[in-house]
């Protein structure tokens, strides 16, 4: 048996005017989801814990079976082990955004224009991170590069608990009740501080400009935490296997776990991401001996966040297309496989920020394909099942079980 989980962060969403009230994934024409749908099972799963913010951290952890009460230590530790970054028990990692912020003369009267300083280069980010780490390396304080706008801080017998803000939840609001706050925060509000006096005027910013492009113009740190401890996935379930994402903190879960994390070319963690490639990646580990790949895909997430309705739709439909398809047709070859498609939270494009609600499933037995009376994958035919599934990180267990004939 192959197991093949497909998630596409972000999906999930509430109806949309533009879209004649439909959600995108109610809009998008995806024939091969939907076919899923119709002969499998569906159901709602809550991945996000009651009481915790809603995160791809979070509920990435729930996703791949582990509950984040118990193995959740952060965001950015999952980044750093992703990046090669080696831990020590007394380093707290920070994750830190290269953002746009707009161009008041105070620092605390700026506006949270980006995010991502319009999904900047990797290659233009390392120019920026080294000069980042440049001005503010010392023997408690070092900075290293990411992808695109995601890099890390790791700060030597730093302190946790720090309660600083994402900077996707604050988008066109002014930064001033978010800046860090407090004795052991004033250092990094510093950093942040200074960041935005020498990077704006720093020469990619300002080609970056010239090209129409938004400058990256300040660092923004969040999502500290300590080096995670996670029961490997073989332990776990007895099977070997592989995780395919172009983001940082999945493949350091998946790292984390024991999984074997696979770079695809031209994997992005945007609109413009191989879809095509990544799942080709999935078919060759298959064929390699792994049991179960774990496919992760950024785009409809990004989509969300920049409310950009047609981009998502767009998103979910090249999933269905070069995704969900290739990977039916490649895996054809084997006696069974068995396949689970899911958001791993909600994006709401009015919101432009993650929600909590429960996300809709689907999981599908090529030995055992039943008519389920379902027409479509969405939210509401999800929730009409009846299926639901509230402590999310059981989700895998629930799937990995063999499935009895319902005829």
């Amino acid at each position: 048996m192959k197991y093949v989980v497909i998630l596409g962060d972000g999906m999930a969403d509430y109806p949309i005017p533009q879209l004649n009230n439909k959600t995108p994934l109610q809009f998008a024409h995806k024939p091969h989801i939907d076919y899923l749908a119709q002969h499998g099972e569906a159901g709602l799963v809550q991945t996000i814990p009651e009481g915790i913010p809603p995160g791809s951290d979070t509920a990435n952890l729930s996703v791949m079976g582990y509950n984040p009460r118990i193995y959740y230590t952060g965001r950015s530790p999952l980044e750093a082990v992703s990046m090669g970054i080696e831990l020590s028990e007394s380093d707290v990692a920070i994750r830190c955004n290269l953002v746009t912020l707009s161009d008041e003369e105070n620092y605390a009267d700026k506006t949270m224009l980006d995010y991502s300083a319009d999904e900047i280069s990797s290659e233009e980010a390392r120019v920026l991170i080294a000069e980042v780490n440049r001005h503010f390396k010392t023997a408690s304080f070092s900075y290293y590069p990411g992808v695109s706008y995601r890099h890390c801080l790791i700060w030597d017998k730093g302190p946790i608990n720090l309660n600083l803000v994402p900077p996707h939840d604050i988008l066109d609001r002014k930064i001033s009740e978010y800046l860090p706050k407090g004795e052991h925060n004033q250092l990094l509000l510093e950093m942040m501080t200074e960041s935005n006096k020498f990077l704006q005027e720093h020469p990619v910013n300002k080609e970056r400009v010239k090209r129409g492009l938004r400058p990256a113009n300040s660092i923004w740190l969040w999502g500290e935490g300590k080096k995670p401890a996670l029961t490997s996935f073989y332990d776990k379930y007895r099977l070997c296997g592989s995780v395919v994402s172009a983001v940082d903190l999945i493949k350091g879960i998946g790292i984390c776990a024991g999984l074997r994390s696979i770079e695809v070319e031209g994997a992005t963690g945007n609109i413009s991401t191989n879809f095509r490639g990544k799942a080709e990646a999935v078919l060759k580990e298959l064929a390699a001996g792994q049991d179960f790949v774990y496919l992760h895909i950024e785009a409809p997430d990004e989509c969300g966040h920049r409310a950009e309705i047609e981009n998502k739709v767009k998103a979910i439909e090249l999933i269905d297309e070069q995704v969900v398809a290739t990977l039916r047709e490649g895996m054809e070859k084997y006696p069974d496989y068995k396949l689970l498609l899911l958001p791993d939270h909600p994006t709401p494009i009015s919101l432009r920020t993650h929600t909590s609600e429960p996300v809709p499933f689907v999981i599908y037995q090529k030995s055992s394909p039943r008519e389920s009376g379902l027409t479509g994958y969405d939210e509401a035919q999800a929730q009409e099942t009846g299926l639901f599934i509230q402590d999310g990180y059981t989700l895998m267990d629930y799937f990995l079980k063999p499935i009895k004939n319902i005829d």
